[in-house]
């Protein structure tokens, strides 16, 4: 059942609750004219989304913004953006509180670990990378020969999951051997990658974790979502830095 209908003058790149889930956010394009935004909402106040008058409109800047994601309790809003700009803000006032540039290309995809304490960003320039959520501090990166469309750290050991491939225009043209669109896993702390899980013939666009961390489920390009089960070796798995 539909509950409120929210119209927009661009389209939406992504969407949130808040942590305690009676603020929500979303945010709009830089096309048509109009400015990316991000637009918040109090759930509590039946005018305001009765009426479409958000509780704060954030003017996002010179880039638009393609992957958001609230941080711990409701305090701030990361945002990514297609320039490559990671950037924070706070939720009372609406200002700018930080910005870091360590991506060159767009940022697709933003996700948190369990406790909140790290965001994991994946970007078309082949990486994917690992900020400190305070402070947008950059701590790791991981390196792929194709652009990384999604990343999901593991709420349960020491691993993140990288998935991506080629522009989905190009896929038709190649076969899935060479268009690199196995899931990745990597070291959280070594940045090393010791596995992959084949599977899609299309580019993945997006991955997650199950919050026990004893399975994951990866969404692709060719049509299908693939859940994956880990054996009892994963999470006996010893990693030597070599």
């Amino acid at each position: 059942k539909v509950v409120s209908n929210l119209p927009t003058k661009t389209a939406v790149r992504s969407c949130g609750f808040s942590y305690g889930g009676n603020i929500a956010m979303y945010t709009t394009d830089k096309t048509m004219g109009q400015p990316s935004e991000i637009h918040i909402y109090d759930l509590r106040d039946s005018n305001s989304i009765a009426n479409a008058d958000p509780l704060m409109v954030m003017p996002a800047g010179d880039s638009k913004i393609t992957a958001s994601i609230w941080g711990p309790l409701d305090e701030f809003i990361i945002t990514g953006h297609e320039n490559g700009a990671l950037r924070q803000w706070d939720f009372k006032s609406g200002d700018l509180v930080h910005q870091v540039k360590d991506h060159n290309k767009q940022i697709n995809d933003i996700q948190t670990s369990k406790d909140k304490t790290m965001v994991i960003t994946a970007s078309k320039d082949c990486t994917a990378k690992l900020f400190d959520t305070a402070t947008l501090k950059h701590m790791k990166t991981y390196r792929t020969e194709r652009p990384v469309n999604s990343a999901s750290i593991s709420p349960l050991m020491d691993h993140v999951v990288l998935g991506g491939g080629q522009e989905a225009m190009d896929v038709t043209t190649t076969s899935s051997r060479i268009g690199k669109f196995d899931a990745r896993f990597y070291h959280l702390i070594f940045e090393e990658e010791f596995g992959r899980v084949k599977g899609h013939f299309g580019p993945i666009n997006s991955l997650a974790f199950h919050p026990d961390g004893k399975s994951y489920s990866s969404g692709g390009e060719d049509g299908f979502v693939r859940c994956h089960q880990f054996d009892s070796p994963y999470f006996e798995f010893d990693f030597e830095v070599q």
